[in-house]
């Protein structure tokens, strides 16, 4: 692809506007080209490359697409991957100073995990007509118990402050919910069992003679019913910044230009004739802060951008699914949806096409089926 042809998909950040923002590759807008859209061409110049993948933080690129494409797979991550939540909270006894629903909503906010084929075999807890729990089964719930009582610690010396040392059971942690399975949970999460994605995550604390008692029910949601249910605790992106050296930078100023910006995206090297000069090493890290703009000295000598079908992405898992798994669930779902959208046109179509018959033969009724075919 030729030079110019990048640069027009570079998106300009001047030091107070931002220029060439919209997209040109699209039929008729450069003349004696074609921009028509193609699988064969997407499928050659589309790309996703990793650069960390780790459960619970995936970085990768998307190159080549459409911010259309590149945001929908973000907000399907968000709200409409499915995972496991604490919906229902049974109090049988809370002495706690915390109020029932504050515990309740703070409760039903901790991420869960379990055996991931398991989780994803849960079928959809269904709420009666008129929207009133139903009884739930072992295919729709799962069931946590929580129970602790804080006491006095006897062994503890009338001089400790500590709470560690003078109570017992004072802190109520995550790791304190225990799973309680039933009919072929007992199998299925045999290996794996439902518990708390971080056990550290601390619920309440107690003193002598309180006591927190409750039993939760989880069910599968997704995050677009609430965001409990969001299997994610940020999925974002941004665009590949670029970064263009005009002129040659020189000396004091090369060390100047490189504090301009974030550690390791401009080094300062030294040049053919021994002197040090500036170079950009890894745009990628750059926040794109429009610092070098403010300096005079480095005015008309740097151009920056974004490129604009270049997506950085960050996806930070809650800690049920691995953070490439929750990617890979959102392009499936998706895939599910262009699918349902292009049955859904073709029956709006068939649809269409039987109303305009039907009216036509509303308007000759005495014109027989044949006719009526010789006719269109």
């Amino acid at each position: 692809m030729p030079a110019a042809t990048n640069r027009r998909n570079i998106v300009g950040v001047n030091a107070e506007t931002v220029t060439n923002v919209s997209s040109t590759d699209f039929p008729g807008h450069w003349p004696g080209e074609d921009h028509s859209w193609s699988v064969k061409h997407f499928r050659r110049t589309f790309k996703v490359k990793f650069y960390r993948n780790t459960p619970l933080l995936s970085q990768f690129d998307l190159i080549h697409t459409d911010a259309a494409i590149a945001n929908t797979l973000r907000r399907i991550m968000i709200a409409e991957v499915p995972t496991l939540a604490i919906e229902s909270v049974y109090v049988s006894n809370n002495t706690s100073i915390i109020q029932d629903e504050v515990l309740a909503h703070r409760l039903g906010l901790i991420p869960l995990r379990g055996d991931k084929d398991a989780l994803k075999g849960l079928s959809w807890y269904l709420r009666g007509e008129d929207a009133t729990p139903r009884e739930p089964t072992d295919e729709d719930t799962i069931v946590l118990h929580l129970k602790k009582t804080c006491e006095r610690n006897p062994d503890a010396k009338k001089t400790d402050t500590d709470p560690d040392k003078l109570y017992i059971n004072h802190n109520v942690y995550a790791s304190d919910m225990v799973f309680e399975p039933a009919g072929r949970q007992i199998k299925s999460f045999a290996r794996d069992p439902v518990r708390a994605a971080n056990p550290d995550v601390l619920i309440a604390k107690l003193r002598p003679g309180q006591e927190v008692d409750l039993t939760m029910h989880c069910v599968k949601g997704i995050g677009q019913d609430h965001a409990k249910f969001s299997p994610v605790a940020t999925a974002s992106y941004r665009l590949l910044p670029d970064i263009r050296i005009k002129k040659p930078i020189r000396g004091k100023a090369a060390e100047r230009f490189a504090a301009c910006f974030p550690k390791g995206v401009i080094a300062v090297r030294e040049g053919r004739d021994g002197e040090k000069e500036a170079v950009v090493d890894n745009a990628r890290n750059d926040t794109v802060s429009r610092e070098v703009l403010r300096h005079d000295e480095f005015r008309g000598m740097v151009e920056l951008g974004r490129v604009r079908d270049h997506f950085i992405f960050s996806v930070e898992s809650t800690g049920q699914f691995d953070a490439d798994e929750i990617f890979l669930s959102a392009v499936g779902t998706l895939k599910a949806k262009t699918i349902n959208l292009k049955r859904d046109i073709y029956k709006m179509l068939q649809k269409q096409a039987l109303d305009a018959k039907r009216a036509r033969e509303a308007e000759n009724p005495d014109v027989d089926e044949g006719d009526a075919m010789d006719t269109q």
